[in-house]
């Protein structure tokens, strides 16, 4: 079974206090490196960006990375990443802090975690 990860950028950038504000593409950039070479147990990572932080990774693949830009607000494009997914079959965890967002999430089949989670794992 194929193995998912839903990252909602922006909630994971802003979990940090490390000056992302002054930089977001900039931070958008340094998570997607992280991403790349950190060590998730999912065979897919879905990075998605919003607004100015879509300036620091361009959209698409890059080894098991693929990166979207939302429309607007990251959430209808985290959660349509995450229903996808679980109808492909797939085991989907999305990582945001939002609440709210969790608990839509796990409405369509994805188990929701925290930013530290990932945080831990990607150092």
């Amino acid at each position: 079974m194929t193995t998912t990860l839903v990252v909602d950028g922006a909630n994971v950038v802003g979990s940090r206090p490390d000056g992302w504000w002054k930089d977001r593409a900039g931070a958008a950039r340094r998570l997607h490196e992280q991403l790349l070479v950190g060590d998730t147990p999912q065979d897919v990572v879905v990075l998605v960006l919003e607004g100015a932080a879509k300036g620091g990774v361009r959209p698409g693949r890059d080894q098991h990375v693929r990166t979207v830009h939302a429309k607007g607000a990251g959430d209808e494009t985290i959660v349509a990443e995450a229903r996808a997914a679980a109808g492909r079959g797939e085991r989907v965890t999305v990582v945001t802090a939002d609440r709210m967002l969790q608990a839509r999430v796990e409405g369509v089949g994805a188990l929701a975690v925290g930013p530290s989670w990932l945080l831990d794992l990607i150092g």
